[in-house]
């Protein structure tokens, strides 16, 4: 558990190194937080991202949803056309991280989470 603690924590801080302009990350995450409904947020989606980055951000989400549920690898990458790399790395997420799990347990507090 500790070397995939201590993977997690030098794959953040490469994404940090790789990442110039943190503030513009705030700016983007501020952005967000100014999205009320389902509309805007697909509106402003459609407007920031291709439709293969949102069909990609949406099944990683799904697979985090789905490891939460104690799904097995290859039951995901089968749902999800993820390979099991990027399985895993969302494994460590949710083990290390607490975006997945902070956004997952929202939604379920609100009653808004779907089945995928």
């Amino acid at each position: 558990m500790k070397k995939e603690l201590e993977f997690y924590v030098r794959e953040v801080r490469k994404m940090e190194e790789r990442t110039e302009g943190t503030e513009n990350i705030e700016i983007l995450c501020r952005a967000f937080l100014t999205l009320s409904t389902i509309a805007e947020c697909k509106e402003f989606l459609t407007d920031l991202c291709t439709a293969s980055e949102l069909k990609e951000m949406s099944r990683r989400l799904t697979a985090a949803k789905m490891l939460r549920d104690n799904r097995v690898y290859t039951d995901i990458a089968s749902a999800t056309g993820l390979s099991t790399a990027t399985i895993s790395r969302a494994n460590r997420c949710l083990k290390f991280g607490n975006g997945y799990l902070h956004v997952l347990d929202a939604m379920d507090r609100m009653g808004k989470r779907r089945e995928f």
